[in-house]
């Protein structure tokens, strides 16, 4: 799977997410250390990453549909300590099929991992009550 680092997660998550296989590049290795989210985001879109980030912008709904990126992993650790950050993200990659989070929007927390999937219709309401 090809990634995407954020600049608030640590640069040795590289190392660990090629040894378990995954393309992956930094936002540092591009030049885009404080640039805004925008511009990370149009960054990992052009070059087919799904972006890992700790940046709560990222889940924004409204800036960042599912489906318009090719997915966007959102982590919410306990703690936020680099090393428990490493763990949290890596036992997170190694237990879980990165390919069935394309296109959507992925927040891991400890205790769940909650996804927005893109709608099958583009233009159908994401959301519907079924009458029972």
């Amino acid at each position: 799977m090809k990634l995407k680092l954020d600049e608030n997660l640590s640069r040795h998550l590289k190392s660990i997410l090629l040894r378990l296989g995954h393309d992956t590049e930094t936002v540092a290795e591009e030049g885009l250390l404080s640039r805004p989210d925008i511009e990370i985001g149009l960054a990992a879109k052009s070059a087919g990453r799904v972006l890992l980030t700790l940046d709560l912008e990222f889940g924004d709904l409204r800036r960042f549909p599912p489906g318009s990126h090719p997915g966007i992993v959102l982590f919410r650790p306990r703690s936020f300590g680099p090393l428990r950050v490493n763990d949290f993200v890596e036992q997170f990659v190694r237990e879980t099929n990165l390919e069935e989070l394309a296109r959507c929007l992925t927040i891991v927390e400890p205790s769940r991992v909650r996804i927005r999937r893109p709608p099958i219709d583009q233009e159908a309401e994401q959301w519907k009550d079924i009458p029972m």
